[in-house]
């Protein structure tokens, strides 16, 4: 495959390109099983051929302490070939430790789907969609009259987690209410259902503490905030704070 800018021959379909330092993969899909992933290339939204290539990369599961390293060289493979892409975005399904230890390896934009045809929900959902990416840091993204965050630095920790979503604008901290139910679980927290304006709500809980942090997104209604609120979740899940 040449590049489809400067016609530079490219190792790999939709690898970046070297020479003119121009990307040829616009959103890569994954989906992943325990044994085998696959990993689909596609080209810009109003491209006549979205799909560019497909790549499939297997594995041995090996048991005991020796799983540990080879889920970790799967996932490295799997990392090895996005980040050679450069996407802008990378979807996901299939199996959670996979998708997990992949996410961690990768800093583009990550995002869950669970579609039986994923290829085909990403191309729909590229294609209906209209939201507004923020580039401001985690850090930056939080804000309010309340400072004190429930959970000390963990709570932080998940605070960051949701804040460093794209789609997110910022996280406004609410009180801390003491008088829930108590939990031995540890440090818990949710996105629950967007509203009309497509904002959302995290709870976290700690033992019998619980605070409301309210989510201000860039959906401009409740179908698209109920993405988010999807999205959130599952990096709350991976983050293993649910």
């Amino acid at each position: 495959m040449e590049c489809r800018h400067c016609g530079s021959p490219l190792e790999k379909p939709g690898d970046f390109c070297l020479r003119c330092r121009e990307e040829n993969t616009a959103a890569i899909v994954l989906e992943a099983d325990r044994e085998r992933a696959t990993l689909t290339m596609l080209a810009e939204e109003d491209a006549d051929d979205p799909v560019i290539a497909e790549t499939t990369i297997t594995t041995t599961p090996e048991e005991g302490e020796n799983e540990v390293v080879e889920l970790r060289n799967f996932a490295g493979l799997l990392a090895d070939e996005i980040r050679r892409k450069r996407p802008d975005e990378v979807y996901a399904g299939g199996e959670r430790d996979v998708v997990r230890a992949v996410r961690r390896d990768v800093h583009h934009p990550f995002y869950r789907i669970d579609d039986d045809d994923a290829v085909e929900a990403v191309l729909e959902r590229r294609g209906n969609r209209a939201l507004e990416v923020v580039e401001t840091p985690p850090a930056e993204k939080i804000g309010g009259s309340h400072s004190t965050l429930i959970g000390g630095r963990t709570g932080m920790r998940a605070i960051r987690t949701v804040a460093g979503h794209p789609h997110v604008k910022k996280v406004i901290p609410g009180p801390i209410d003491a008088g829930g139910k108590g939990s031995q679980s540890g440090l818990r927290a949710k996105v629950t259902r967007a509203d009309d304006g497509g904002n959302v709500r995290m709870l976290i809980r700690d033992g019998s503490s619980v605070q409301e942090n309210r989510v201000v997104t860039t959906a401009p209604n409740r179908e698209l905030g109920e993405r988010i609120r999807a999205d959130l979740n599952d990096v709350l899940t991976d983050a293993e704070f649910q």
